[in-house]
């Protein structure tokens, strides 16, 4: 049990990371990851919905969903999971760190719509994990997310005083950084012809 644990966390941190590899939640990447602070916060509010929507998402799908077979709103159910989720981590952020509310800016009720969040509970579904599984998955995809996050926060912060041609400025030096970070966590699979 503890080592296919150790598996779904290491699978969902680096081999299958949501980002680079399934290209969900690309648009909060891309958004927030122009400063650290706002990756670090960004990053720690999907962990935390990620984290608690995978076992909320479990139990609604296992004790209702199933129950009384009506598995074909799993989309609707989830979805209000995850934005109620949010509501929450979005008061609380107000709240208490009000310059990170701030600083996520239209990006934070976004995570709300973001498809690795949803993604995570549909994986969560279909590889028919338990429910300790199923939270385990959902907390190394929001590591996952985050780590990637960080890290192209870093890097981003250093193109700034890279001497980046005019051409590649902006969008297009993200984007590439992007791809290459992706070839890079596909290394973590390894390459199969």
């Amino acid at each position: 049990m503890l080592k296919d644990l150790a598996l779904i966390f290491i699978s969902a941190v680096l081999t299958n990371n949501f980002v680079l590899t399934y290209f969900l939640g690309i648009c909060p990447f891309l958004g927030v990851s122009g400063q650290m602070e706002s990756a670090w916060g960004m990053g720690t509010a999907v962990t935390f919905v990620m984290t608690l929507s995978s076992a909320i998402c479990w139990v609604f799908y296992h004790f209702i969903l199933v129950k009384f077979n009506i598995i074909f709103l799993e989309y609707v159910v989830f979805i209000l999971v995850i934005a109620s989720l949010v509501q929450i981590v979005e008061m609380f952020i107000r709240k208490f760190s009000p310059p990170l509310y701030e600083m996520l800016g239209i990006y934070l009720p976004l995570i709300t719509t973001n498809c690795a969040i949803l993604g995570m509970a549909l994986f969560m579904v279909t590889k028919k994990y338990g429910f300790i599984e199923s939270v385990v998955f959902g907390f190394s995809a929001g590591l996952g997310f985050s780590l990637v996050l960080i890290i192209m926060a870093g890097i981003r912060e250093e193109l700034k005083y890279a001497d980046v041609p005019k051409n590649f400025q902006g969008a297009g030096i993200t984007l590439i950084t992007a791809g290459i970070l992706a070839l890079i966590f596909m290394g973590f699979s390894g390459i199969t012809s």
